[in-house]
């Protein structure tokens, strides 16, 4: 269920060049979030009306928060990274539909490219059993030691090969060709459908959470629109990644569109 709440920001400062960490306040929220949602984060300046959309990296349900790691892209989110610890902020949430979890499975493959590591470790705390995480990056992975902190095997692709291999993390999955009862993707398109054409290929199932932008972030504005494919046709249907997504199947979209 979705609310509109003003949050507390408890910390906003600059986690690694020109990504920020934000701890909000904010229990209403925090107590119904769920691994692979997302929230609206307003501005509260007229100039610029529409919400951000920031992807949940970490719940605490106990201690009614929620952080996120953002990337300052824009006035929007240039304007959020100046406020001040302390003062308060709009947000809308929790949105979307985050990752389907089968409480069954014990192996799993994680990828995070990008941006897209952050929503890997809220779902990367939330699973049970044995966790292989692949972080992609231009030359600086974020979030490695949190990982390590709760036991994930770490595997690192950087394009500049500073860290890990120098090449893509598709290329450090090729390499290590590890198995999984579920691998969950978030990141590029590109790499999403390099990633889900590799797990086609080994008979393995993967959720993809789908970057894409969003103006209203909840379904009204029709702007984030992909093209799924329809069960048991050779049809398929617009879906829009703010409320039908933003995890799908890998098998579902239509990626060559």
């Amino acid at each position: 269920m979705k609310k509109i709440e003003q949050a507390v920001i408890l910390k906003n400062q600059c986690y690694i060049d020109n990504i920020y960490d934000m701890v909000l306040y904010v229990p209403e929220i925090a107590n119904v979030a769920k691994a692979g949602q997302f929230i609206n984060v307003y501005t509260g300046k007229a100039e610029m009306i529409l919400p951000r959309p920031i992807s949940i990296s970490e719940i605490d349900k106990k201690e009614g928060t929620l952080r996120l790691l953002y990337q300052v892209i824009g006035k929007g989110t240039e304007h959020i990274c100046k406020m001040q610890k302390g003062s308060s902020i709009k947000i809308l949430g929790a949105l979307g539909n985050g990752f389907f979890i089968n409480k069954k499975h014990r192996n799993h493959i994680l990828i995070g490219g990008g941006i897209g590591v952050p929503p890997m470790l809220e779902l990367a705390k939330t699973l049970q059993g044995n966790i292989h995480i692949f972080i992609g990056a231009k030359s600086k992975p974020i979030l490695v030691e949190e990982f390590q902190k709760i036991g994930a095997n770490i595997s690192i692709a950087t394009d500049d090969g500073s860290q890990g291999i120098c090449g893509t993390v598709l290329d450090a999955i090729e390499i290590e060709e590890p198995t999984a009862d579920m691998i969950y993707a978030c990141g590029p398109k590109v790499m999403l459908k390099a990633v889900s054409e590799w797990a086609e290929k080994k008979q393995m199932q993967i959720q993809v959470s789908m970057e894409e932008k969003m103006a209203c972030g909840i379904g009204a504005c029709v702007g984030c629109t992909i093209k799924i494919n329809k069960k048991g046709t050779h049809d398929w249907e617009n879906l829009k990644v703010c409320k039908d997504g933003p995890v799908f199947w890998g098998n579902e979209v239509v990626w060559n569109d």
